[in-house]
């Protein structure tokens, strides 16, 4: 079989607090993009693991791989041949190695016809594993363990980049100012009209880890700066915690413009643009 690991964008992202344990509390506004990975699965006697595709480099094949360690929380786990074929960045903040786990996680269930993990044991293998194995627009809150639906969201587009920067989790939320911030302003109901009225929704928002990872690596501010200089850029931000940064596009045309004149001032970024998946 063969399915896709779309990319998770964190268009919005509060940090609200943290418990005891150190995990901080989010709320996020979570989309995802036409753009992303392929696995194929097919049965085997034992389980194995190959990445292949145009950003297979650095990405570990053994039980580093979070596609491993997904198919170890099935209770009868048996033998399957997976490859990851890898288009988005390693470690670049849009979820690749979440959805690949989620990927593998709903592939490897219809192959061996078998439930998917519980919450808690798919909550293991990140924060971001359950919002990607729901796979639709989401609010997610909590330490990404509280998903529910978004309101209808108009045709969105959005050019993804990144510049290749190294950007450590860890560093960045532990160089927050604060985590007691405010919380994501309320959301319409009705969902919003068209992406004009979205982006001046996101205008009341943040990325609460885009600062300190500013200070951090330097190197993002002028991809976003890049972004927002394109034509028909509604907000440009940086996603989760780094290094890939979005725009945010009213129509496929102005976003494919965009990627295109990005690609050729910076060939050794990373551009791609997409389509929100409703």
């Amino acid at each position: 079989m063969r399915l896709f690991a779309p990319a998770k964008v964190n268009l919005a992202l509060h940090v609200t607090g943290r418990r005891a344990d150190g995990y901080h509390l989010l709320q996020s506004v979570v989309v995802f993009a036409d753009a992303g990975d392929w696995l194929h699965i097919a049965p085997a006697p034992r389980l194995s693991l190959a990445v292949i595709g145009p950003r297979a480099d650095g990405v570990p094949s053994d039980q580093r791989n979070l596609i491993w360690r997904a198919a170890q929380l099935f209770d009868h786990a048996a033998g399957a041949a997976i490859t990851l074929d890898k288009h988005l960045p390693h470690a670049g903040g849009i979820g690749g190695g979440s959805a690949d786990a989620a990927a593998a996680l709903r592939g490897l269930a219809s192959l061996w016809d078998a439930p998917l993990p519980d919450a808690p044991a798919v909550l293991s293998l990140g924060a971001d594993v359950p919002v990607c194995l729901f796979g639709r627009p989401a609010h997610m809150a909590g330490i990404g363990d509280v998903i529910a639906p978004l309101p209808p969201l108009p045709p969105l587009w959005l050019v993804l980049v990144n510049s290749g920067v190294a950007v450590p989790t860890g560093p960045v939320f532990a160089a927050l100012v604060t985590a007691e911030n405010p919380p994501l302003p309320d959301m319409p109901p009705q969902g919003w009209r068209d992406a004009g009225a979205l982006a001046a929704w996101l205008a009341q928002t943040r990325n609460d880890l885009e600062p300190p990872a500013l200070e951090l690596v330097p190197g993002i501010a002028p991809v976003i700066a890049a972004l927002s200089a394109q034509g028909g850029c509604l907000l440009a931000r940086m996603s989760g915690s780094g290094g890939t940064c979005f725009g945010l596009f009213a129509t496929a045309q102005a976003a494919r413009d965009a990627a295109a004149a990005l690609a050729a001032d910076h060939p050794d970024w990373w551009v791609q643009d997409a389509a929100i998946l409703p």
